[in-house]
């Protein structure tokens, strides 16, 4: 907590000193006031003195303004530097978020990750606001309290010698429940949100396999987890409270007791005892938010650490010191040797992959599930660091380039079409923000996708859904498609990406990219043999290793594993190219 204000209320420091001037100001007079109190009483209201009595009074009244008005000034101040606080810690976490690499990300996981982003944040900065008028305060309060109230009756402060250790005794005991509790709980919303998260995002397939009521007992037990923890932190608020107040009103109780006796006997006045009791009210109210301080700090505590986490978390994926600058890139890329496994896993799933792709050239990949295939158009674009061996691009190290330089020369289409809540427009500006119209309905012609973009009335400006739920699979595909296309990169690695086509859109798609590739490096991820037959260069994959390569003539003749999977594919197939677009149609 204190490594994140240290950075983020540093730049603040002139809201954050007048606040501490106001709150000094405002506690200061708090003090005062009871004093003023006991004056009137004593000297006005007792001797019968109408003028000390408005004298004081109007003191009093000219101190309360100045007392809220600081008040007012230390709300604002306090809430203006949390909230900004707030928006600083979320700006720097998403920033954080988007350099890390898929490594951290699947660490962190994403339900962890949103959860710090909203729940944690909104915690710190709820705590900050609350600290900036508290800390400061409650202190001063609880040592001015006694010092006051020494100086109206200092036989009676022997009392407060009683009452305090008793508080700081059950607030001790509160505070060491509380804390372990606060940990639990963020771990806990955690897991809650993460299991909605995926149940929300899999609800087709729950519903299709009819798995509704296995999936309600799952969130029944996380959430009676998280019930359970909440109710226990409830039960010592719900417990901490009261006794407080019991206490306070124990210790009200035997003040006036011994107070009384010393009015009676002369040794102290009338407004004297109203002040020590209303300093005694200021020093257990001290304490009061200080214990309310101690319940909130372990749980912005620990939110504070997630977020830290997060911030100081640096990617695996990182630029040398003095990257290499390809002013004139050519897309050539080499695997050599190289070998790959997943952080944690005990295998590698790929090993010695050697080969290499040129401009104008179409490497393809296929292989059962699990092969590799996709790994290996990670690693090209340096998604993870290769265990060993070295991919080499235009001869270099891919290591050697800038991450962002080493991304801009690569056009990707992931095996999951992910498209993002806004327009046709701004997914399609995703691959090149100064596209004009007229290239963006060429790569949708390219891509197969302009029919269907027409027919909508709003055209380039039709509405997408979060994750294009209002397309279908197919044409999220294509609308993929177009946003690589209109990037116009030097490598495209298309990561089954034509899973969701029939094969007469497939031919199309494949007729209209030859002559924008023709001068690009394509990689090519299938699962299906008639989509890639027409590559130069097909790699066949299994278990991690290459088990053949060449033309489909030549793995047909030589090659069981292909040949294995192109007759489980119905044989050799109709050959794409020999479609007619009637009979597609």
């Amino acid at each position: 907590m204190l490594a994140l204000w240290k950075k983020y209320l540093g730049s603040h420091w002139i809201e954050v000193s007048l606040l501490v001037l106001v709150q000094i100001i405002q506690t200061i007079l708090n003090l005062y006031l009871p004093n003023l109190q006991a004056d009137i009483i004593n000297d006005g209201v007792t001797a019968g003195d109408t003028d000390k009595v408005w004298s004081i009074g109007w003191t009093m009244m000219i101190v309360a303004t100045i007392q809220i008005v600081a008040n007012v000034i230390a709300v604002y101040y306090s809430t203006r530097v949390a909230m900004r606080m707030g928006y600083e810690i979320r700006r720097d976490y998403f920033s954080s978020v988007e350099k890390l690499s898929l490594h951290e990300i699947e660490t962190f996981s994403a339900g962890s990750l949103i959860t710090r982003a909203t729940n944690d944040v909104q915690q710190v900065q709820q705590t900050t606001m609350q600290s900036m008028l508290i800390i400061l305060q409650a202190p001063i309060m609880f040592v001015g309290g006694i010092i006051m109230a020494a100086r109206q009756d200092g036989p009676l402060t022997w009392s407060f010698a009683v009452i305090v250790p008793i508080i700081l005794i059950f607030v001790g005991i509160v505070m060491s429940q509380l804390g372990p509790l606060f940990k639990k709980l963020q771990t806990q919303l955690d897991s809650v949100n993460k299991l909605i998260r995926e149940q929300i995002s899999g609800v087709r397939v729950i519903r299709a396999f009819v798995r509704e009521k296995t999936e309600h007992e799952r969130f029944e037990e996380s959430n009676n987890t998280l019930y359970g923890v909440v109710l226990n932190l409830g039960r010592w608020m719900g417990v901490a409270i009261p006794i407080m107040f019991f206490i306070i009103n124990v210790s009200n109780v035997a003040i006036m007791w011994f107070g009384g006796h010393r009015i009676e006997s002369g040794e102290m006045g009338i407004g004297s005892l109203q002040a020590f009791i209303q300093y005694l009210m200021i020093m257990l109210m001290g304490l009061m938010m200080a214990t309310m301080m101690s319940a909130m700090l372990p749980r912005a505590a620990v939110s504070a650490k997630r977020i830290n986490e997060v911030l100081n978390s640096h990617s695996t994926i990182t630029a040398p010191e003095h990257p290499y600058v390809n002013e004139d890139p050519q897309g050539v890329l080499e695997f050599k040797n190289v070998s790959f496994s997943y952080p944690g896993a005990e295998d590698p799933v790929l090993k010695d992959i050697s080969f290499s792709a040129r401009p104008g050239q179409t490497v393809a990949f296929i292989g059962a599930t699990g092969s590799g295939k996709s790994t290996i158009i990670r690693l090209a674009s340096r998604m993870f660091d290769v265990t060993d061996g070295e991919i080499l691009l235009d001869g270099h190290n891919v290591k050697e380039y800038d991450p962002l330089q080493l991304a801009r020369l690569f056009a990707p289409v992931p095996q999951k079409s992910i498209l993002f809540a806004g327009t046709i427009r701004s997914n399609l500006l995703y691959g090149n923000p100064d596209a004009s119209d007229d290239q963006l309905w060429e790569a949708l012609r390219i891509a197969q996708a302009e029919d269907f973009v027409k027919e909508i009335p709003e055209g380039l400006d039709a509405h997408v859904a979060q994750g294009g739920t209002n397309f279908s699979g197919g044409q999220k595909q294509r609308l993929c498609i177009a946003r690589a296309v209109v990037r116009r990169p030097y490598i495209y690695s298309f990561d089954d990406s034509f899973s969701a086509l029939d094969m007469a859109t497939d031919r199309r798609l494949h007729e209209a990219l030859e002559p924008i590739t023709r001068n690009a490096t394509q990689l090519l991820v299938a699962q299906r043999a008639s989509s890639i037959r027409h590559a130069d260069v097909i790699i066949v994959m299994e278990d991690g290793r290459i088990a053949g390569q060449g033309t489909h003539e030549e793995l047909m003749q030589n090659n069981d594993i292909y040949r294995e999977i192109v007759e489980s594919q119905g044989g050799q197939g109709p050959d794409i190219e020999s479609l007619s677009i009637e009979g597609e149609e």
